[in-house]
């Protein structure tokens, strides 16, 4: 393979072609970040697709072959718990091999999963049904890491806005499943299979194209031509070596870690909790699954459409207000969802559209907070390890929004959820004082 040597200062860094002349050209960084793009966005909008299925059936599809309510939030337990092992693997496999193959890996396994949850509707295996819904939280994972792709050669200025544009393509397909229920249920009626199995056989296509776009299109690797050009950087300056500047980058980072992880775990527990239930709580309020799939995918819609514009707004006033706006956000969609009638899709869709709302906010934002804190040479494994974080939040508030609904009552799920959503403004404070606090203490050490 042929080698390009890049200078900087007296040293010089053997590179094989063509991370060369990407390391060497910020022109060609500038193209390659666009392209990368246009590629994530391409696999976004099949991920979109793939990842409605188990939001708007998941738990029907369960209360089905379950009998009984009580346990209808373990569908979204169950792959959001695969979400978490996957979001692990996904990222340390892309920090070793790159985004291209650690992203299509994840994708195809979703894909893999989803088609079991068609074979278990088919059975009726219970047994099928709990492992190929763990397999398939696989590309929900993938799905939310694919946004960091689009981070790895996007000047700070931009994170936001590029990861909202990766966003955005989500919601192409995130919208259409939900909407494609009634179609897709018929097209699994004709094959012999239960009609709730049919969104499972649209994400099983989804994800599989998904992963095929980045598998074939993602070249040169942005996250390996990001490390080579960080590490080039470093090479030039002289003095720390390479792990000691590493170690002290993350020393001064690790607040953001903190800050970035609380915001988005707090709005997944609440966003997943509430949204769980809420096909569940419309059924027993005589809604069908049209119905159904109007509201969840206007809740989608929610979720990734605003994207563009919380990207500039995150970009331009800062992570710290738009995690209040989080907040603020999913309190009045918890609230509302409490207090609308159950018979009212009017109300029921409002509600659900701010609780989408608010969790754009808080997972750009936070998801914003973690990029600026991570070097090239650790970041697709710490966000990996950020993105376990966000998927047990999932796991957690799918689990227990069953219970507390069974228990108590749908009212009562909403107002918890809107409440503990206010715990984003103390963290977000305290964050900043203790920043404050360890600025003082740099300034007056000087």
């Amino acid at each position: 393979m042929e080698q390009q040597t890049v200078v900087r200062g007296k040293q010089r860094k053997y590179l094989p072609e063509p991370l060369g002349e990407y390391v060497a050209s910020p022109d060609k960084q500038r193209q390659l970040f666009k392209r990368t793009m246009r590629i994530v966005m391409a696999s976004q909008m099949f991920g979109g697709a793939g990842l409605a299925a188990g939001i708007t059936v998941g738990a029907l599809l369960a209360q089905d072959m379950l009998g009984t309510d009580s346990y209808a939030g373990a569908p979204a337990a169950l792959f959001t718990l695969g979400s978490a092992a996957a979001a692990l693997l996904v990222g340390r496999l892309s920090q070793r091999v790159g985004r291209r193959g650690g992203l299509a890996a994840g994708f195809l396994a979703g894909g893999i999963g989803a088609i079991g949850v068609v074979l278990a509707a088919i059975l009726n295996s219970l047994p099928l049904l709990f492992i190929s819904l763990f397999i398939y939280g696989a590309g929900t994972a993938t799905n939310l890491q694919t946004r960091y792709a689009g981070t790895d050669l996007a000047p700070s200025t931009q994170r936001a806005k590029a990861i909202s544009a990766a966003m955005v393509f989500t919601t192409f397909g995130a919208v259409a499943g939900p909407n494609l229920v009634n179609v897709t249920g018929s097209v699994a009626t004709s094959l012999g299979a239960p009609a709730l199995s049919g969104p499972f056989m649209l994400a099983a296509v989804a994800y599989i194209l998904a992963g095929l776009v980045l598998l074939v299109f993602l070249r040169p690797d942005p996250l390996v031509v990001a490390k080579a050009i960080a590490d080039a950087a470093r090479s030039g300056q002289g003095g720390l070596k390479e792990t000691e500047a590493s170690a002290a980058e993350l020393r001064v980072n690790k607040q953001g870690l903190v800050v970035g992880a609380a915001v988005m775990v707090l709005t997944q527990i609440v966003m997943v909790a509430i949204m769980t239930m809420t096909p569940v709580h419309m059924k027993h309020h005589g809604h069908g699954l049209g119905n159904v799939g109007i509201v969840i995918g206007i809740h989608v819609a929610a979720m990734y459409l605003p994207s563009l514009i919380t990207g500039v707004l995150v970009d331009k006033y800062g992570r710290t207000l738009m995690s209040y706006a989080a907040g603020v956000t999913l309190l009045l969609a918890g609230l509302l969802a409490a207090l609308a009638p159950g018979d009212s899709l009017v109300l029921l869709v409002l509600a659900l559209a701010l609780l989408g709302l608010g969790w754009n906010f808080g997972l750009i934002s936070g998801t914003t907070a973690i990029v600026d804190a991570t070097p090239p040479q650790i970041r697709a494994k710490t966000q990996g390890t950020m993105d376990v974080l966000i998927a047990l939040a999932g796991a957690s508030g799918g689990a227990v929004s069953g219970i507390v609904v069974a228990q108590s009552s749908y009212s009562t799920l909403s107002l918890a959820g809107g409440f503990l959503s206010l715990l984003l403004i103390p963290v977000v404070v305290w964050s900043r004082n203790k920043k404050s606090m360890i600025s003082n203490k740099i300034f007056g050490a000087l």
